[in-house]
């Protein structure tokens, strides 16, 4: 009988023709995610010492889009909407170029915690990038504005810690936590890698930024508790919106990208 028999020939895999795609990732998916960040340009959650402009809400989601979307889909996403965000709602804007380079950096690198097989060693590269940045920005600050050692290393805390957990193996612990079927992990997983996305965002505007702006010690002294508290914020509210959309997404059975990590 046939349905006795057993299949010959190599295994072949059957693939479903969908519609034009960016790495992997629907162009659809890339737009939708694009509008949200444009959306949430307009609500700020925190000021810019010095300035009065806001940080955008927006920040919170830039590591999901890479999670979502893939490294090089998630940044395209990011990039998009934050361009338009500088148009639309330029109190949270700050400088144009470099809070769009802000956003793709930071989801490049959400989506290269947990990339596949073949993109492995992508955040060697994303590594000396940010040390770099983090070199320069000693450099300025030390060097040729006087800051003491000390001051520096509390004031650029989210920095170098942000760093070391991309460097350290919890780059794939936080990204196995996001891909977990338990909501806790997905969520701790999302805390975790906000935070550590996020101060690499802050770490690759800030040498620009304070190369700029040039703020005193005064300003360093000050900034020291209210930048981790930012930053956890962040992380706060990118656990709760990141969580809800990821449950949302495996519960409707969407297709994922190709590189998507949830």
């Amino acid at each position: 009988m046939t349905e006795n028999q057993i299949p010959e020939g190599a295994e072949r895999e059957v693939k479903t023709m969908g519609g034009a795609a960016i790495d992997g990732t629907p162009i659809a998916y890339i737009i939708v995610l694009a509008a949200v960040v444009t959306v949430l340009a307009f609500v700020p959650f925190s000021i810019v010492l010095g300035s009065g402009k806001g940080i955008p809400l927006s920040q919170s989601i830039y590591p999901l889009l890479g999670w979502l979307l893939g490294p090089l889909a998630g940044a395209l996403a990011s990039g998009i909407g934050t361009l338009i965000g500088v148009f639309l709602a330029p109190y949270t804007a700050g400088v144009p170029a470099i809070a769009i380079w802000g956003a793709v950096i930071a989801s490049f690198a959400a989506g290269v915690m947990g990339s596949s097989r073949k993109r492995r060693f992508w955040y060697l590269g994303l590594t000396v990038l940010f040390g770099l940045e983090l070199a320069v920005y000693a450099y300025l600050a030390i060097a040729r504005n006087g800051i003491p050692v000390n001051t520096f290393i509390f004031g650029a805390f989210i920095d170098w810690s942000a760093l070391v957990l991309f460097l350290l193996p919890t780059r794939t612990l936080f990204a196995q936590w996001i891909s977990s079927t338990s909501f806790v992990k997905v969520a701790i997983g999302i805390f975790g890698g906000t935070w550590t996305i996020c101060g690499l965002m802050h770490l690759s505007q800030v040498p620009f930024t304070y190369y700029l702006f040039n703020w005193p010690e005064p300003i360093w002294n000050t900034l020291i508790p209210i930048i981790p508290v930012e930053n956890a914020m962040r992380g706060l509210s990118g656990a709760v919106i990141g969580t809800g959309v990821i449950s949302g997404l495996r519960a409707i059975n969407l297709v994922k990208p190709k590189e998507a990590l949830y």
